[in-house]
């Protein structure tokens, strides 16, 4: 599975933005964003101008990089979106919020998309009582997602939990932290899905051009 592996703080300086990939880390003042607020390289302080079609490119990696997608597969993201019913960018924000490794996320069972992951592949994510570990499974709503027994006792996890509270809240999800238990009530709200904030329609702009 190909997955990009080199320094994720670059990448949150690169949008001018926190991504949210670091985990606690993105919380604290260690934070690299926070601490250089500008684009990293030789040229990373000088002034800017982005043309139309940067802005757009620009968008559409973020997007990509918040949920740790690579090219082909968030293309592929985008082709699906487009064939279903309503906005597309939309539908593709639905897509990829109800992708596995999201989820375990989004339910406060991981600091990071990237721990998901990593909880994910070694087997310790249960949906509807049956072992899944493919981070890219979709979830339909209805879906409950468990921890097992022993993905629980990792202190990553433990300390996720412990600090889930950060987060926002998200109606269309229904957590139990205590039992390590969440079930998709609803479809994802879009307005519920803006940290960091999401401009989905450069994005579909960008691909549609």
């Amino acid at each position: 599975m190909a997955r990009y592996i080199g320094p994720v703080c670059k990448l949150c300086r690169r949008e001018g933005m926190k991504l949210y990939l670091k985990g606690d880390r993105c919380y604290s003042e260690k934070c690299a964003q926070q601490r250089r607020p500008y684009p990293p390289g030789q040229h990373g302080q000088g002034r800017i101008k982005l043309s139309e079609y940067a802005l757009r490119l620009r968008e559409k990696q973020k997007v990509r990089r918040i949920y740790g997608v690579l090219e082909q597969q968030f293309r592929g993201y985008y082709h699906t979106a487009s064939r279903r019913k309503g906005r597309t960018g939309e539908q593709m924000l639905s897509l990829l919020e109800r992708r596995l490794d999201n989820l375990v996320y989004r339910m406060g069972f991981a600091g990071s998309r990237n721990d998901a992951r990593q909880l994910l592949r070694h087997g310790h994510v249960r949906v509807n009582g049956k072992r899944v570990d493919i981070p890219s499974y979709v979830a339909r709503i209805g879906d409950t997602v468990t921890i097992t027994d022993a993905g629980r006792k990792f202190k990553r996890v433990e300390g996720a939990v412990a600090g889930a509270d950060r987060r926002p809240v998200l109606s269309w999800l229904d957590v139990d932290r205590a039992n390590f238990t969440g079930t998709i009530k609803a479809t994802p709200l879009r307005e519920e899905l803006n940290e960091p904030d999401i401009r989905e329609q450069l994005v579909v702009e960008y691909y549609s051009r």
